[in-house]
């Protein structure tokens, strides 16, 4: 099966400091990958790469048949750009919402203004996402009188919204309180059940051990092992991703 997503070979750096180290990955159409590390190890890095909200300094990055060298410039590059971002719906720590827009006129702007989808096409297909979330009897509030697993669950309504062919998920639980966490989880798993390609940074182990086909660690912004969950948490290969499975059983981070 052709790869949705293909990196090859990328480097990444800030200034002097080498955050990814020639990282190569594939994700399958339908798939469902999660990222874990410790802080510092490049997960965000390279998710934010993907979609070029970083630019790579080496390397390749393909979405659905859209391949983009990094370094490049000029009309071309940018296009090229544009056209990955339209097929990447992205989820992140903080939930992004426009203050003075209500939760519908939030979940529209993109689909509006950025694809040119008339008006009337994009709330109903936005209807339809904050439904899927159970959110649609929000759809007129703003966001300060939501929760933030509310909030969250908008955002990804919002990012289903734009039809995207993949999902970006940056550790979008990390700034929920513990109690509005689940039902974040159990939206992304209905994401997830219902086909949708997804690549998520979380520190979520259980969600990764119940709904991830694969899990990608990193370490020093290198990917250090690519398995599936029924033998990475029981089997780990390398020493630094025993440690890490260890941290999280006792709570550490």
């Amino acid at each position: 099966m052709t790869p949705i997503i293909q990196i090859s070979n990328l480097d990444k750096y800030f200034g002097r400091l080498h955050v990814l180290k020639s990282v190569s990955a594939s994700i399958a159409p339908r798939e469902v990958v999660c990222l874990i590390g410790r802080s510092g190890s490049g997960k965000s890095t390279l998710l934010r790469c993907i979609n070029f909200l970083e630019e790579p300094s080496f390397g390749t990055i393909e979405v659905d048949g859209i391949k983009v060298e990094a370094g490049e410039k000029g009309k071309g590059h940018r296009q090229l750009v544009h056209n990955v971002r339209l097929k990447t719906g992205m989820v992140f720590q903080e939930f992004n919402l426009f203050p003075h827009m209500s939760v519908l006129e939030n979940v529209i702007e993109g689909p509006v203004t950025v694809k040119g989808m008339p008006k009337a096409q994009a709330i109903e297909l936005a209807e339809q996402n904050l439904d899927n979330v159970g959110l649609l009897f929000k759809k007129d509030e703003y966001p300060n009188r939501l929760s933030g697993g509310q909030k969250q669950r908008v955002a990804i309504a919002r990012a289903l919204t734009m039809e995207p062919r993949v999902m970006l998920f940056d550790e979008p639980t990390s700034a929920l309180d513990p109690e509005l966490i689940g039902e974040v989880l159990n939206v992304m798993k209905k994401v997830a059940r219902e086909g949708m390609t997804m690549l998520v940074v979380t520190h979520e182990m259980g969600f990764a051990r119940e709904v991830a086909d694969r899990v990608l660690v990193m370490a020093e912004g290198e990917i250090i092992e690519d398995e599936k969950p029924s033998l990475l948490f029981t089997q780990p290969k390398d020493a630094r991703t025993k440690a890490l499975i260890d941290r999280y059983r006792t709570g550490e981070r």
